[in-house]
């Protein structure tokens, strides 16, 4: 098994929570796990971007090479854009629909739109507007790692249970919303 995502978006997003949950899962299955993060733009609203290996077999490196990445989720599509290099051949991008316009110059988002739907594997959400028309507004991150559960090939009840472990600190009422997220996420996969 091996599995190379990147996680992006802007800073504030949750994209470090995914990346966190993400590799509590594998962790709890003795996988083999290295991660990369950028992330010193996040408290300017900056590009937030994390490299997160997990395998069966030791991993050398932290770093995705151009070409390697079998999941891209992204909280914002321009990111998503942004990383197509990264993207393999058979590669899925788990993506928001809606834009964060943090930049006077932010590219049609018709266009990006266009552009990610004439993709292979493409699951673009409204992840905003799900979160808030289910009583979750601060959990988009999650409903969008929910609806990227099959393409990273980690078991829904491991994603699950690794929600609990993070935010169990955080109280009950935390951890029963980042659940329901995550079932949000997967309706949307089906």
């Amino acid at each position: 098994m091996k599995t190379d995502i990147i996680l992006c978006g802007v800073g504030g997003q949750g994209i470090l929570s995914i990346a966190t949950i993400i590799g509590e899962a594998a962790m709890n299955e003795n996988l083999y796990i290295k991660q990369a993060e950028v992330h010193g733009m996040s408290q300017r609203g900056g590009d937030v971007q994390s490299n997160l290996r997990i395998s069966s077999n030791p991993i050398a490196s932290d770093l995705i090479p151009k070409g390697g990445a079998d999941v891209i989720i992204s909280m914002e599509p321009m990111e998503a854009l942004r990383y197509l290099p990264f993207l393999a051949p058979e590669g899925w991008i788990i993506t928001s629909s809606t834009p964060f316009v943090n930049i006077p110059n932010y590219p049609d988002i018709e266009k990006i739109k266009e552009d990610l739907g004439a993709l292979k594997n493409v699951i673009m959400l409204d992840i905003e507007q799900a979160a808030k028309d289910n009583g979750v507004p601060r959990s988009a991150n999650v409903i969008l790692l929910g609806a990227a559960q099959k393409a990273l090939g980690i078991e829904y009840e491991k994603l699950e249970d690794a929600i609990r472990r993070v935010f169990d600190r955080k109280g009950e009422a935390i951890v029963e919303a980042n659940i329901k997220a995550l079932a949000i996420g997967r309706q949307a996969q089906k």
